[in-house]
């Protein structure tokens, strides 16, 4: 599979994985340490073949991640879960220890960013589905974002990255009445 659109990755281990999935190019933030250099890199990336930030489920992942979408507007995304990208015999987690046909199952996925959609999914939908408040919450935002591929948010981010990666709301329902019913079982 083939990617036109240059892929941001972490590091030398996160291009090596890609490479194994994928035929593209990527460009290495170093970590979070993210500077000038590199996001002009980017910049240069998206201006002429689009970017894809692949960055690990961490807290430092979606720092960059937020980092870059920031200074580089119209970026796409795709996302791992923690379970995806987790090691098996160690503590860590990152793209480099993902299989091949998960990476490419989530660049196959990619979400882009838009600030005009509005979307339909409301913070009422949210609190009537228990996605806010309560003892659940958490657990079924994590089950959201594996099942519609959009990453972990909390409870203030989960309705802002609904509508800015348009998630649909016939898709929304879908995933919460299956959420729902497997809690029944």
């Amino acid at each position: 599979m083939r990617i036109k659109e240059v892929i941001v990755v972490e590091g030398k281990d996160d291009t090596s994985k890609i490479k194994q999935a994928v035929d593209a190019d990527t460009i290495e933030t170093n970590g979070s340490a993210v500077n000038e250099d590199i996001i002009n890199q980017i910049r240069h990336a998206q201006e002429k073949r689009g970017v894809i930030i692949f960055t690990d489920p961490d807290y430092p992942g979606e720092r960059i991640r937020h980092i870059v979408s920031q200074a580089v507007p119209g970026c796409k995304h795709a996302f791992l879960t923690k379970q995806e990208a987790k090691a098996k015999r160690d503590k860590g987690i990152g793209i480099e220890h993902a299989s091949v046909s998960v990476i490419q199952e989530a660049l196959s996925k990619v979400y882009e960013v838009t600030g005009e959609y509005e979307s339909a999914i409301t913070k009422e939908d949210l609190l009537a589905c228990g996605l806010i408040g309560g003892p659940k919450a958490r657990e079924r935002r994590k089950k959201l974002g594996v099942a519609l591929r959009i990453g972990y948010a909390n409870a203030k981010q989960l309705e802002k990255r609904l509508s800015s990666f348009q998630i649909a709301r016939e898709d929304f329902v879908e995933v919460m009445e299956q959420i729902l019913k497997e809690e029944e079982s």
